[in-house]
């Protein structure tokens, strides 16, 4: 793919996201120690700052720098080691920090990003793999939430200290205010049935095959119970982020589910603000 997923979010109106991160990234101390005279090999910046680096063949480590907010490797790494005896995810090695950041140690899963891969083949990945998980997962044995009020909550703990805003929102929304946004958002509609969500199951965070088949997610570190729609509405507009406009319907067709446009159009403003 010759795009990062920073210019496929500029070409879709949005600010730019998470991406390779290009050359001259300096490997903290602690990945260091953990690579062990392996390379370290950076791979990937989110649109908070952790990165991602390649220890060898077989491991990856996420590192985040102290005082981050929004990024709880801790509470990722407990996430994973419950959906794993269901889902392929990572196994996860090791976690930890120290006075300059946290990270988080898994093992190499077979495959690789679908942003790597087909557009039309990756949307459908998206949208068959995220059926898959949102079945394989126990709704009744999940101890983690991804409900609408929680995130709403914490959407309003963010704005009131400064960060976030209209300007960071994606066109679609940057026409309202912050006390529209939040006034759309008070009432979320019906769960149409609890699932357990993946809480960021965009097109990077699927691993497909050599042949484009999903084969498991990466980067569980919002996973909880939620409306499938916050997950598939996000899951289909990450298409246009990432691989270009026109793939939508095919996430929802690989999925199984109809487009609701009320839970798509509530979800993706609910994911810009939070």
């Amino acid at each position: 793919m010759d795009e990062d997923a920073s210019t496929g979010a500029e070409r879709a109106g949005r600010p730019p996201l998470a991406g390779p991160p290009g050359t001259g990234v300096v490997v903290p101390r602690a990945v260091a120690a953990l690579a062990g005279g392996e390379p370290a090999t950076a791979v990937w910046r989110n649109e908070l700052g952790g990165l991602t680096f390649r220890l060898g063949a077989d491991r990856y480590v996420k590192w985040v720098a102290r005082g981050t907010p929004g990024l709880d490797l801790a509470a990722e790494a407990a996430r994973l080691a419950w959906a794993a005896p269901a889902t392929p995810v990572p196994r996860v090695l090791g976690q930890g920090a120290d006075d300059d950041g946290s990270w988080l140690v898994t093992a190499a899963m077979p495959g690789r990003s679908a942003v790597e891969h087909d557009a039309r083949r990756a949307a459908v990945a998206v949208g068959l793999g995220l059926r898959r998980l949102h079945d394989a997962l126990p709704v009744a044995r999940c101890p983690f939430t991804w409900s609408a009020p929680d995130r709403l909550r914490r959407a309003r703990d963010r704005l009131a200290t400064g960060r976030g805003g209209p300007a960071t929102w994606s066109a679609e929304h940057r026409g309202l205010s912050v006390t529209d946004a939040l006034a759309v958002l008070r009432d979320p509609p019906p769960v149409e049935r609890p699932v357990v969500c993946h809480g960021d199951a965009c097109v990077p965070n699927t691993l497909v095959d050599d042949d484009g088949a999903w084969v498991g997610h990466v980067d569980l570190g919002s996973l909880g119970v939620a409306d499938p729609w916050a997950d598939l509405a996000v899951a289909a507009w990450s298409t246009e982020w990432n691989v270009g406009p026109g793939y939508t319907d095919e996430v929802y067709a690989a999925y199984g589910a109809a487009p609701d446009r009320e839970r798509i159009a509530y979800y993706r403003l609910l994911w810009d603000l939070g």
